[in-house]
């Protein structure tokens, strides 16, 4: 983030750059990705096993609550697609190789920090449950920020080093000394967090009363997010810059201090920069002012008044009024009800798919979900006749092509992917939220290759899970086996269980057996935390779980949630706000509340069915977790491949049978559907409800 080098540089001149705060009774504007990435990679959370999500939430709400301890106000603003000049490219592919470098060490044991996949949705989730005022901008939220901080005289929190370079009227605060789990008190009755605060005035003091205006030209020159010129070592080379005290810092330090020396020297940056321009050759001077100039415009006071959309929800943005989008579109986005993918396959034609901690001698695991994003394609084709020009620079001039920024074994690649193109009336994006919602739930579930009768009796708010869990299912690719749908369909069972835990009026019994179950899940997971070596393949196919879900959500968001927004976050940690919730005791209600993924459990659980234990054994201390339990898997199975039923060895043997014979399909499934029921009866591990529905399985297979 920022200008690398230098958020260490002031936190080593600490006492003479920052003032000691005890913050307070203020509103505060929160650089939201700077948050989340600081809450998941600073709270001792597991990172290889693709995200406990409900320690996550855990964390985030925590912070708001400290927040609110103190009658601070929270206003969080979030990045949203990448800028409309693409000026950041190079950085993007820049992060998307060091992530992927950690995502390996990870997967073999090592460090690194990678974020999961779905820690921004949960984050915004977490947001909307503790009604904190949030605002996802057009593209890069730095300006915003700032613009609206100094409009309502308050400090920003983040951990983004530009913030060093805006003139903030009341300061900059770093996250890594908002001391937000150590709240003090002041005469025993007023709460603070204790905090610094990065003064501007005192920067420039120490560096010879330097112009305040001079400082975007040292963040251009420097080399930040924007802008990274290699004709510049040029002038660095040349310039002789004074070094003043030796930093023990390396090279970064030296160049830092050097340039605030030398541009202390001039009384404005016109003056400076016509001094930078001396040391290049004649014919790049006009070009790299141009480009210095433009750069240094990323500093100044933003068009957009955030103060609009928080006080009025009114939120306009010059740059995304002019490409002519969607009203619809542009709401949906400033509320986070669309990501920023979908922001960025508008705009230029261009998505990134995140790596994981996946297999890396593998086929990235976001390959199994790119049906889902071409018809997230199909339905942008035609969003407003301005993107044309945008769009073009990012890609070929093919009219259904988008490209996908995506892991290529341990490097990166673009690749050119074709959109679906569909019915006339699914291409105009402005009437998509015309279409009945019958019609719309149709497209999402033909997409997911899933028949509506089969979610009938699955709860509302774990239909669009079960369906991307049966999407998923059906591609071969993914190499699931039994014990990795269950230990998927099990975790689900969290929140229903927090929900009888929290429900009044349950009979004792019942209460107890689900806080058995729930304390023995928990128990698996702290166990398998403990030192349990990653499975590479197994956390590969969870990773391509994910990434269906994530597109699947998507999908739904675009369709305006045909599907009920899946909750990826964990009940418990909020039933002290929305009691209400717990009274709903069936798992039909639209207030259910599920926790989806955890990867820990998911991983423990893994393990655990591969030992010894049985799903049957397990459920049998909570009927009603049973009966849930039954309905998702009843749902699913029928997607799955008969091989995942088999016991160990068989599904191989059976394949080389059928290569060996020519035998009618009729036969294999029903000597297939004979040896599993055999077996299943003689071994409990898998659980035996799946053995009274095998055979209908089979035979339904037959007609099909």
């Amino acid at each position: 983030m920022g200008i690398r080098g230098l958020m260490s540089f002031v936190e080593d001149h600490s006492n003479e750059f920052f003032t000691d705060l005890k913050l307070r009774d203020t509103k505060i504007v929160i650089d939201g990705y700077a948050l989340f990435h600081r809450l998941s990679f600073n709270s001792n959370l597991e990172l290889r096993y693709g995200g406990d999500y409900d320690s996550f939430a855990d964390i985030v709400q925590n912070f708001f609550e400290s927040l609110f301890a103190c009658n601070i106000c929270p206003y969080v603003v979030l990045d949203g697609g990448c800028d409309i000049s693409d000026k950041k490219l190079t950085t993007l592919k820049d992060r998307a190789r060091e992530k992927i470098q950690m995502a390996h060490s990870l997967s073999v044991g090592g460090s690194g920090y990678v974020c999961p996949l779905l820690i921004r949705e949960v984050f915004i989730q977490v947001l909307i449950k503790l009604q904190v005022c949030f605002v996802q901008c057009f593209s890069e939220a730095d300006r915003d920020i700032m613009t609206l901080a100094n409009h309502w005289n308050c400090p920003v929190l983040s951990s983004d080093s530009d913030f060093c370079i805006f003139d903030l009227k009341t300061g900059f605060c770093p996250l890594n000394s908002f001391q937000w789990r150590n709240i003090n008190t002041i005469k025993g009755t007023q709460n603070y967090i204790p905090a610094k605060c990065f003064s501007l005035d005192a920067f420039c003091h120490h560096f010879s009363n330097m112009n305040k205006a001079l400082l975007p030209l040292f963040a251009v020159l420097c080399g930040n997010d924007h802008i990274n010129l290699p004709i510049m070592e040029t002038f660095l080379s040349k310039a002789r810059l004074p070094l003043g005290a030796t930093s023990s810092k390396g090279r970064r330090h030296h160049r830092i201090l050097g340039l605030l020396n030398w541009l202390s020297h001039f009384a404005n940056p016109t003056e400076a920069l016509d001094n930078v321009l001396k040391y290049l050759p004649k014919k790049d001077r006009e070009n790299v002012k141009e480009l210095l100039c433009g750069s240094m415009e990323e500093y100044q006071q933003s068009r957009v008044k955030l103060q609009d959309f928080f006080q009025c929800g009114t939120y306009a943005c010059p740059d995304a009024l002019n490409l002519g989008l969607p009203e619809w579109v542009l709401v949906a986005l400033a509320k986070g009800q669309l990501s920023p993918f979908i922001s960025d396959a508008l705009v230029l034609r261009r998505t990134i798919l995140h790596t994981q901690v996946e297999n890396m001698q593998q086929p990235n695991a976001h390959r199994i979900s790119q049906p889902i994003r071409q018809i997230i394609y199909g339905l942008l084709l035609n969003a407003s006749p301005h993107l044309d020009k945008t769009s073009r620079n990012a890609l070929p001039p093919q009219p259904l092509a988008f490209s996908e920024m995506e892991r290529i074994n341990k490097n990166i690649k673009t690749s050119i992917i074709d959109a679906v193109e569909l019915a006339k009336d699914h291409s105009d994006l402005s009437k998509l939220t015309e279409l009945s919602l019958r019609r719309r739930q149709m497209l999402l579930l033909e997409t997911l290759k899933v028949k509506q009768t089969i979610l009938e009796p699955i709860p509302a708010s774990l239909k669009l899970p079960v369906a991307v869990s049966c999407y998923w299912l059906q591609h071969t690719e993914t190499k699931t086996k039994l014990h990795h749908l269950q230990s998927l369909l099990l975790a689900m069972l969290v929140g229903p269980l927090t929900a009888i835990i929290n429900s009044p009026g349950k009979e004792e019994l019942q209460e107890d057996g689900a806080k058995m179950l729930y304390a023995e899940f928990q128990r698996v997971k702290v166990q398998t935390r403990l030192g349990t070596r990653l499975d590479l393949d197994t956390a590969h196919i969870f990773c391509q779980w994910q990434s269906c879900l994530q597109m699947g959500m998507y999908l739904n968001q675009l369709l305006s949630t045909p599907l009920p927004e899946p909750d990826l976050t964990r009940p418990s940690a909020f039933n002290t706000l929305n009691e209400d919730i717990w009274r709903h005791t069936k798992y039909g209600g639209t207030l259910y509340i599920s926790r989806l993924y955890s990867g820990s459990l998911v991983h423990g659980l893994c393990q655990q069915l591969l030992a010894s234990t049985s799903v049957e054994s397990l459920l049998s201390m909570c009927p009603e977790a049973k009966q849930l339990y039954e309905h998702l898997f009843n749902a699913t199975r029928s997607y799955a491949p008969t091989e995942i039923f088999l016991p160990k060895g068989k599904s191989n043997s059976k394949k080389k049978r059928q290569k060996k014979q020519n035998t009618s399909c009729s036969k294999n499934r029903g000597r297939t559907t004979a040896h599993t029921k055999c077996w299943y009866k003689g071994n409990n591990r898998f659980g035996l409800l799946m053995v009274e529905n095998l055979e209908e399985h089979s035979e339904a297979s037959d007609l099909e």
